[in-house]
């Protein structure tokens, strides 16, 4: 067995286990249904959802649906807890419309350029390999539980208050900000792609020329939009889902998201003066002016 498999075989129950704790803190105090915390429910379920189209995916060896599938997975989430919350009201309501709004819109938007391009070439290693593909999957549900935390724990907190606030506002206006922000910029990158002048070309146009990554750093804002929403509602051991924003921005800007389109671009244009100078003048996440040419 190859070190890759076996590290990944280890891997899945450390997992596990991590997804455990957070479901144990998140259910105390919240809502139950024949004996089953709902938060726990919607953890599990965000796992059952992935393996179960992990299978036919491994079989077919194809990765056309893991983007597809991460955004079904919380919108299915969210609506069951929803619909199983006895004390759901207007703030669960609200935390309801953003994440469908944002998963349905992502997750088409992922869908369709997959199907264009063919292939996912981040998953070209990983297909041949049941343990790794698993794996990926797996963090998949890892990934939507805790970015969904705040929101889920908000929603199944039980007999707490619902209504709405001045943090339910707030937090809407951040995230419509980064919406927007996330919005703008994949359908920025989308129509320079589009253009056939700018094949193997990189993009440093519109937020673009502000950042090299906008479009996550309005993932991480609405999600940041998210917990404020969702924390008056929250209590005890509940607070612990306000990691969701920052597992967000950790994510993205030091494990799976920046680093490796950093990297990714460096092996395309790494050298060519152009791509240096954008490289040198522009922040790398947070949109901020070009810094002047030297």
């Amino acid at each position: 067995m190859k070190k890759e498999d076996l590290r990944s075989l280890i891997a899945i129950p450390i997992v596990l286990i991590v997804a455990a704790l957070l479901a144990l803190a998140g259910s105390q105090g919240g809502a139950i249904v024949s004996g089953i915390p709902i938060f726990a429910l919607g953890i599990g379920l965000a796992f059952l959802i992935q393996w179960v189209v992990f299978i036919p995916s491994f079989i077919a060896q194809t990765e056309k649906f893991f983007d597809l599938t991460g955004s079904l997975t919380y919108i299915t989430v969210i609506v069951i807890a929803v619909l199983l919350s006895p004390s759901a009201g207007a703030r669960s309501y609200l935390l309801l419309a953003l994440v469908v709004i944002w998963a349905t819109r992502l997750g088409s938007f992922l869908f369709r350029r997959i199907l264009k391009a063919g292939a996912d070439e981040r998953f070209d290693d990983l297909k041949p390999s049941f343990p790794r593909f698993l794996m990926t999957w797996t963090l998949q549900g890892l990934w939507v539980s805790f970015t969904l935390a705040a929101a889920l724990a908000a929603i199944t907190t039980g007999s707490r208050s619902t209504g709405l606030d001045v943090f339910a506002i707030i937090g809407l206006i951040v995230w419509l900000a980064g919406f927007g922000i996330e919005v703008i910029a994949d359908a920025q990158k989308s129509r320079f792609r589009a253009k056939p002048d700018n094949k193997g070309r990189f993009i440093d146009s519109g937020l673009w020329a502000w950042s090299r990554h906008p479009n996550y750093f309005g993932e991480i804002v609405l999600w940041v939009g998210v917990a404020i929403i969702a924390f008056p509602a929250l209590r005890g051991w509940q607070y612990v889902t306000l990691i969701s924003p920052v597992f967000v921005a950790l994510l993205l800007t030091r494990i799976s998201g920046v680093p490796l389109l950093e990297a990714r671009a460096d092996e395309k244009w790494g050298g060519q003066a152009d791509y240096e100078a954008y490289k040198a003048q522009t922040s790398i996440l947070i949109p901020l002016p070009p810094s002047k040419k030297q």
